[in-house]
């Protein structure tokens, strides 16, 4: 059972955007339907809490997302679920729970009736939230394409009811657009976004980095500069040439050195979109273990706009390659204690000032 999957909102944010991004639900349906954009991905048994805030109390929040857990485990998910939103202080949590479980019998045994399934896992959810002193607004369940209030009593929420999913484009749709997001068939295709070519691309490009590892390391300053150039031209609209084998090559190495490393996480700041997809490019094609800092970037980006999911799974590929891989461990720690991207901003911003690392910015 996988616990960590932090998902804040999934689209990135201006540096004069005001402190948090005003995405507000009106109907609960909206949200149901919106899932896959708060996290990245199309979630399939899963259960989901959605931090509410705002002057109204609608406006959408920290989200976290684990699989649904085998009975005896529901306690202590909904605890780690339930303390990890309250890090966020919302004024109340909204709970989906996607699954395709049949009705459940509302006596053991069969007769008298059914039920929507999952109920001993909500229980435990208003526990857990009641414990961090967070009252549960609503719950809903999304099985096929309907949903349903678990504690609606109209004829519309009855085991064998339902109410059609939204097929209109919603707010949380149109925010992930504007930013770029791109939602996932399911948690497992994101792993594909980092995975690497063909076996003789990948043969060829074990030779490249052995021949320029042999040559020594590199000058920090043209290591800085040719990342610099090549986030440059990864950016969008740009004339985005692909970067040959030796290019790549050089940045993971340059990539090992710390003073190196830390002008690459202030460009992940400053040029964000351009920096991800120079780090994607260069997890895809570096062998193990120099693919592992590239990913560890990923990974900071990816929380830093906000998707949980694909930190989570570019800090597995950097942990998978380099198990003491430090960048990747800090990040790891970071997402654990549920540092939000905004505090992991400042944190950047504020060493890479007292380092003296050129380009270190508010944004």
């Amino acid at each position: 059972m996988d616990f960590r999957d932090p998902a804040p909102i999934p689209f990135r944010v201006p540096p004069d955007a005001p402190p948090d991004p005003l995405v507000r639900i009106g109907d609960p349906g909206d949200l149901a339907a919106g899932l896959p954009q708060l996290l990245g991905y199309r979630p399939d048994e899963s259960v989901v809490l959605v931090g509410l805030g705002g002057e109204t109390g609608r406006r959408v929040g920290l989200t976290v997302r684990a699989d649904l857990p085998p009975a005896g485990q529901a306690r202590e998910l909904a605890a780690v679920l339930a303390r990890s939103l309250a890090t966020d202080e919302p004024r109340a949590a909204l709970a989906v729970l996607v699954s395709e479980a049949p009705d459940e019998p509302l006596v053991p045994g069969g007769g008298r009736g059914t039920d929507l399934p999952h109920r001993l896992l909500l229980h435990e959810l208003v526990l857990a939230l009641d414990a961090v002193g967070l009252p549960l607004e609503q719950a809903l369940l999304v099985r096929g394409d309907r949903w349903w209030d678990y504690d609606c009593p109209a004829a519309c929420c009855a085991p064998d009811g339902g109410t059609p999913l939204p097929t209109a484009v919603g707010e949380l749709e149109v925010a992930a657009v504007a930013s770029g997001t791109v939602v996932a068939a399911h948690r497992g295709a994101l792993a594909d976004r980092l995975a690497p070519p063909g076996e003789s691309a990948c043969a060829a490009m074990e030779a490249v980095v052995l021949r320029v590892g042999l040559e020594g390391p590199v000058a920090r300053s043209a290591g800085r500069r040719r990342i610099r150039s090549a986030v440059a031209r990864s950016r969008p609209g740009s004339d985005r040439t692909r970067l040959g084998d030796e290019e790549i090559a050089r940045i993971v190495w340059s990539l090992r050195q710390p003073e190196v490393r830390d002008g690459a996480l202030l460009l992940s700041l400053d040029d964000a979109a351009a920096a991800e997809a120079l780090w994607t490019e260069c997890t895809r094609r570096a062998p193990s273990p120099l693919d592992a800092f590239p990913a560890a970037l990923v990974a900071l980006c990816s929380w830093l706009r906000g998707d949980g999911a694909m930190a989570n799974t570019a800090l597995d590929r950097a942990l998978d390659s380099e198990p003491g891989n430090p960048l990747a461990g800090l990040l790891r720690d970071a997402l654990d204690a549920w540092v939000a991207p905004r505090q992991l901003r400042a944190l950047l911003v504020e060493a890479g000032r007292c380092a003296g690392v050129p380009g270190a910015s508010a944004r």
